[in-house]
């Protein structure tokens, strides 16, 4: 008798996404109101179908002619709507006081848990193996933070767009191909031999932050939250990056580990403030982007602060951390 033919069948809603995306618009047109089956698969799912419009075109591939299949577009609607709602959940209650100065609000919301308990950890404690595992999860500190810049200035004029538009350019090395900040983490990456943890290996909170991104990304509604999200990892990223590098002194990094983290360290805060001072002030003469700007602010302290407790629990308080290298390859 012939062995009887088995086809596997895909379980959760991100499996079914990129079954459906090599197949074709019938698969597509079966996910119709199919739900994830938890938070995880809901952000995975939204991580695929966020690489349909800002992810490597190369390695999206001819995927790309779906993105705007109505599938598509409706699941991502419903599953965007769900993160923020949580979101929303996450800051509801906060002092609304305040919202009319923007830049007043967001220097309030950057000074809360400015550097996290695990940036303590991270330059005090943590051993050579623990600080490449963390650093891997982190992601550095604006990790596609170039696209979404570029994304971000769309359609502004005046001093807002000249101020991205000067932001991008330091994203971009001024010009000089290996000063691109992304090319400065390909490097870090070499010098430590970080490693590359798969989407699917990343934990949860992780999934949750850099979603936010693609949802603000991809949502041009959103272009004011955009601009208050952004702002804040400018205005914060700089004393966290100086952990680092206190770390890195304090374990004898090689010399290629330090150029990433010592250029967001001094440049960062230069930053944070031109990005206060000549793109939040002025748009937030209107109070409609004032109030998306710190709402923008919030959703992202609410995202850092669940993924910086998850590092925290994962790495300070573990008394022996599983190596990020074995989990990855289990």
């Amino acid at each position: 008798m012939l062995p009887v033919a088995t086809t596997t069948i895909p379980r959760t809603l991100v499996d079914k996404l990129q079954h459906a995306l090599r197949t074709g618009a019938a698969a597509l047109d079966e996910l119709a109101g199919a739900d994830p089956r938890d938070e995880r698969d809901r952000l995975l799912t939204l991580q695929v179908v966020h690489d349909l419009h800002v992810g490597d075109i190369d390695r999206v591939g001819d995927a790309v002619r779906w993105q705007h299949h109505p599938a598509v577009a409706a699941l991502k609607t419903r599953l965007e709507h769900d993160v923020l709602a949580e979101l929303d959940a996450m800051i509801e209650g906060d002092a609304s006081d305040g919202d009319d100065d923007a830049v007043a609000t967001m220097r309030a919301i950057a000074r809360e848990d400015l550097v996290p308990r695990v940036y303590e950890w991270v330059a005090d404690d943590a051993t050579w193996d623990g600080l490449v595992d963390f650093l891997a999860l982190e992601g550095g500190p604006d990790a596609g933070f170039d696209d979404l810049v570029a994304a971000c200035q769309i359609g502004l004029r005046g001093e807002p767009k000249l101020e991205l538009a000067r932001n991008y350019w330091d994203e971009m090395g001024r010009g000089e191909l290996d000063e691109i900040h992304t090319e400065l983490h390909h490097d870090l990456c070499e010098a430590i031999d970080m490693p590359r943890v798969p989407r699917a290996a990343l934990p949860t909170s992780a999934l949750l932050r850099s979603s936010l991104g693609g949802i603000l990304a991809t949502n041009r509604v959103l272009q004011p939250e955009m601009v208050g999200a952004l702002g804040l990892l400018e205005l914060q990223a700089g004393p966290r990056c100086r952990q680092v590098v206190k770390a890195f002194d304090r374990l004898d990094a090689p010399a290629g580990a330090y150029p990433f983290y010592v250029e967001h360290r001094d440049v960062d805060p230069h930053h944070g403030k031109a990005w206060l001072d000549n793109a939040i002030a002025p748009l937030a003469d209107d109070p409609r982007w004032a109030a998306g700007i710190v709402r923008g602010a919030r959703w992202r302290s609410a995202a850092n602060a669940v993924f910086f407790a998850d590092m925290a629990q994962r790495f300070a308080d573990a008394a022996s951390a599983e190596p990020l290298v074995a989990a990855v390859a289990g």
